[in-house]
Order: C-alpha cells, then structure tokens, then sequence
C-alpha cells in the first residue's frame, strides 16, 4: 500500500515522501496515528502544493540541529554510580540519565535521540552518538565515576 509520510521516520523515509508499506502497518499503526495519509490522488496533488513549506521546514530542522551539534561539541557529561567489586556498577548508565546530565546542563536532548549500544555497566569514559538529525550526529563523552 502506498502512504504519503506527513513526519519524518527514520525507518521509512522524510516527510511528504511517497513510500509502499503493508497494508496492515498503514491501515492500523501509520495512519490512525497520522503518521501517513494514503497515497489518494488528491492528498498526493494537496502533498506537492505543500512541499515547498516541507523543503523550508526541512532546512529549519537542519540549521537547528547543525546550532545543538555545535553547542554539543566539547561537552561532557558526569555520571556518579554506586559501584560493586571489580568497579562493576549495581544498575546501569541508561539514555535517561544521560539526558537528565544533559538537561541540568542547560541542553535540552530527546533521550530517544541519544545513541547508545548497550547500557553502559563499568566504570570509565564513553563516547555517545546523540543524533539530532538524519544527516546531524554529535559525539558526546560520557564519564561514569563511583558514587562518593
């Protein structure tokens, strides 16, 4: 089934693209979500008259995060643990708490943007993708340090 994406996915494409999905995924989790419109000839004619404003929209979002990445770089971001035997940590270091550091530091990060693997669970510095944007990712560092 084709759908007109009307918010960016990172799994399907950018927003005002034309993309074939099942039917079931449209029909039951894109479009009563609005997520997509079905792919009718009058939403794809209302779709290009609306795209210009989807292009300006689209650079908006790229100068911003190009602005976040900049602020980003040279950050660093302290993380106080309780820690076991062998500087193994009790819980673990999760997108949350890096988003929390990152909030009482005055930046402002989704924390579904923030890029991590695996939960970290050691002690020691670690490196973290936040993606901003499709096309904008920063590196921030992470250190994880013992509980006082």
């Amino acid at each position: 089934m084709k759908v007109i994406l009307t918010q960016d996915m990172e799994s399907l494409g950018l927003t005002g693209e034309i993309v074939n999905v099942a039917k079931g995924y449209a029909r039951n989790y894109l479009i009563p979500r609005g997520m997509a419109l079905e792919a009718t000839e009058q939403n794809i004619k209302l779709t290009e008259i609306q795209r210009k404003n989807i292009e300006i929209k689209r650079l908006k979002a790229k100068e911003d995060a190009l602005k976040l990445k900049e602020k980003l770089s040279g950050v660093s971001v302290t993380i106080a643990q309780k820690v076991g035997e062998e500087d193994k940590l009790y819980g673990s270091v999760t997108t949350m708490d890096i988003a929390d550091q990152l909030e009482k530091q005055g930046i402002t990060v989704e924390r579904r943007r923030i890029i991590l693997d695996k939960p970290i669970k050691s002690l020691g510095e670690f490196s973290v993708m936040v993606k901003l944007h499709p096309e904008v990712a920063a590196p921030i560092k992470v250190m994880v340090v013992p509980e006082a």
